[in-house]
């Protein structure tokens, strides 16, 4: 397992309350395995709700119509590289 940045710490805390992750510790989510399927097993409700999360927080909205989601919410690294991009200062 990769360690993960601070912002990806961040990230996976606001991950865990969000989703109501009650059994996963944010320090233990790998920062490059895959956050759907076979990782975390999100869904596309998780998505939602964490896409949310993600507006509240950092103040831009990801779009539901991006070609880019798939790559954006690969992986903690992917999404939390994402929003040190893109969020408001």
């Amino acid at each position: 397992m990769s360690e993960q940045t601070s912002a990806e710490h961040e990230l996976a805390k606001l991950l865990v309350d969000s989703l109501n992750l009650e059994d996963t510790d944010p320090a233990q989510i790998d920062p490059e395995a895959p956050l759907f399927g076979d990782g975390l097993g999100l869904d596309s409700i998780d998505a939602l709700e964490l896409s949310l999360a993600i507006s509240k927080k950092y103040g831009f909205q990801l779009r539901s119509d991006s070609d880019e989601n798939r790559r954006i919410f690969g992986s903690l690294r992917s999404l939390s590289a994402h929003i040190e991009a893109h969020r408001a200062a």
